[in-house]
């Protein structure tokens, strides 16, 4: 049990390659300050893309995500290691609710704001429940072969926006695909800390590529840099106060359950990386998560959720200290202040962002994998082998239901899908003998 509610973080001198920094231990500052760079980047792509997709503020969303994640820190004690980022899982229906065009702001987002907050309050509760009984009933739900193909799914289902997003031009295709290889290079290749900032010196090295290439040799479309000289270096995010309509409330709110199996499936995934049970620490994460996308709410961000973006990282880097998060939360905060930073990201090319995304969402899938294997799910058992089967092709697919005024995207079809098809099939009829 532990001594004191935050870890007693000890320093791991001279971190030997491929050795396991654990989430109460801490590297030197200025190599925890990298690790805290590449996990903004690698949050990044996502945390903004959201809410472009729903009309959202990004720097303010980039803000909420920093407030977000220190909030889930210091509930969870310091003990689990996760990011909270801007959830794709409210994309579908924020869009109904809102009726929003797909170009420029929402005009209507106090509308999803109040079904966001509705969403964070059940999730909330399901924390607290959890804190109180347990997770029991959650993993008889959601067993690993569930959860697994879950996580396994938000990675195909990102899949297809991380591709169409590079094949624009022949030109964009090939830049991703050299981004990739830059990616992979670092990952194989470099040795030390350098291996271990494989997204973020693979992303410098394609940016660098692709500014010889286009401003220099003339090919694609060239970098504008002018953005960045014209922006102002502080400036205050734009907050929207919600609004709260019965019909969006009751639309958003079951989202949790979709956060639900992500956040366990999160934690699975880290407990297996990691080799320790953080179960004690689930209902907490819940009411963490929860507190966090309500709070995101009444300021005029998205949903959030813990993300496998970052857990793909950890994956990688084998750098699990919680204490990575909270300067990658700081540095969020700063640069949800910062207009100026705005401007630099917007001059990371489409074609760069789409190869790391490529990356990043791949390893997302294969931590779903992860979670099979290190928890020796049992695919000759037709059960769940139909059940992860059925999972993946409905997420991969983005196939959609509605029913009245409600409707599931291929992330909240597949989740609910698993879930209820593992009940379904977790009983056997027993067998008689054969004649």
């Amino acid at each position: 049990m532990a001594d004191s509610y935050f870890p007693r973080w000890r320093v791991q001198p001279n971190a030997a390659e491929g050795r396991i920094v654990a989430t109460d231990e801490r590297l030197a500052w200025p190599q925890m300050f990298a690790m805290g760079v590449q996990h903004v980047v690698a949050m990044f792509g996502s945390t903004v893309l959201a809410p472009l997709l729903m009309g959202f503020d990004p720097n303010l969303c980039i803000f909420m995500s920093g407030i977000g994640t220190l909030l889930f820190f210091v509930l969870v004690g310091g003990r689990v290691p996760s990011y909270l980022g801007s959830s794709f899982s409210f994309i579908g229906l924020v869009i109904a609710v809102t009726g929003y065009g797909g170009h420029g702001p929402n005009m209507n987002i106090p509308v999803a704001l109040g079904g966001i907050i509705a969403c964070g309050a059940v999730y909330g509760i399901i924390g607290l429940i959890v804190s109180a009984v347990g997770t029991r009933w959650i993993e008889t739900l959601m067993p690993p072969v569930v959860t697994g193909a879950i996580v396994c799914v938000i990675g195909l289902n990102l899949a297809p926006i991380a591709v169409h997003g590079v094949s624009g031009s022949n030109f964009d295709s090939w830049m991703a695909l050299v981004t990739v290889l830059c990616v992979g290079a670092v990952a194989v290749f470099a040795r030390g800390m350098l291996q271990r900032l494989l997204i973020l010196v693979g992303l410098l090295m394609a940016y660098v590529i692709y500014a010889i290439v286009t401003n220099g040799l003339g090919m694609g479309k060239p970098i504008d840099f002018a953005i960045v000289a014209n922006a102002a270096w502080f400036g205050m995010p734009h907050f929207t106060a919600p609004v709260f309509s019965m019909q969006a409330m009751t639309l958003l709110a079951p989202i949790a359950v979709i956060l639900v199996a992500e956040n366990l499936g999160h934690i699975k995934a880290v407990s297996a990386m990691t080799g320790q049970n953080l179960d004690r620490y689930v209902g907490r994460a819940f009411l963490g998560d929860g507190l966090a996308t309500m709070l995101s709410g009444f300021a005029g961000g998205t949903g959030v959720t813990t993300y496998a973006e970052n857990i793909g990282v950890m994956a990688v880097t084998k750098i699990y200290s919680t204490l990575v998060f909270v300067i990658a939360a700081l540095i969020a905060l700063v640069l949800g202040f910062s207009p100026k930073f705005g401007a630099v990201i917007q001059t990371i090319p489409g074609p760069v962002l789409g190869g790391v995304s490529i990356v990043v969402f791949g390893l997302i899938a294969v931590t779903g994998a992860r979670i099979w294997v290190v928890n020796k799910v049992d695919f000759s058992d037709n059960r769940n082998l139909i059940v992860a089967a059925v999972t993946l092709v409905l997420g991969a697919g983005d196939f959609s239901l509605k029913l009245g005024g409600f409707g599931l995207g291929g992330i909240g079809t597949a989740t609910f899908g698993a879930i209820i098809l593992y009940a379904l099939l977790r009983r056997k009829p027993a067998q008689g003998p054969v004649a």
